[in-house]
């Protein structure tokens, strides 16, 4: 199947990673609220404007891309190695808005290797809940975000 843009999905274990997948791809890949459940990557297409396609890779959840385990191994040699048949065109890294701070570590070893990201949020409803949004946001802020 043709591709025109490959999107890894990156992200620390629970942050809803493989849920925003089954969205996009329309599949049905596992999904549950503890750490463990993606251990390889999956990949699924989805369409985008003007017949475009996307490959989308559900990459297994990991705190750092100093790999500890063969899951987050997978993370590394992904995102490292431009020679990589899955190395994307493009991050999107999902944070958990609840702990943005347990989030970013990650975030700013993936921008360390120059592959365009995107930051986004997840559990912004829980985040409110809690009365974090304002606090994420002042965060985000301080790290130059507007």
């Amino acid at each position: 199947m043709a591709k025109d843009i490959k999107i890894a999905l990156v992200g620390n274990p629970n942050t809803g990673k493989s849920t925003l997948f089954n969205l996009l791809t329309g599949l049905n890949q596992k999904i549950g609220n503890f750490p463990g459940i993606t251990v390889d990557k999956k990949v699924g297409y989805c369409k985008l404007a003007d017949n475009k396609q996307a490959e989308i890779i559900d990459l297994p959840g990991t705190y750092s891309l100093y790999p500890k385990s063969k899951d987050e191994s997978i993370v590394f040699q992904v995102l490292a190695d431009k020679n990589n048949s899955s190395h994307p065109d493009i991050v999107v890294l999902v944070a958990d808005a609840t702990n943005l701070r347990r989030n970013l570590l990650l975030y700013s070893q993936v921008a360390d290797l120059g592959v365009p990201m995107v930051l986004a949020l997840n559990m912004t409803d829980m985040a409110k809940k809690k009365e974090l949004i304002s606090t994420s946001i002042n965060f985000l802020n301080g790290w130059g975000y507007k």
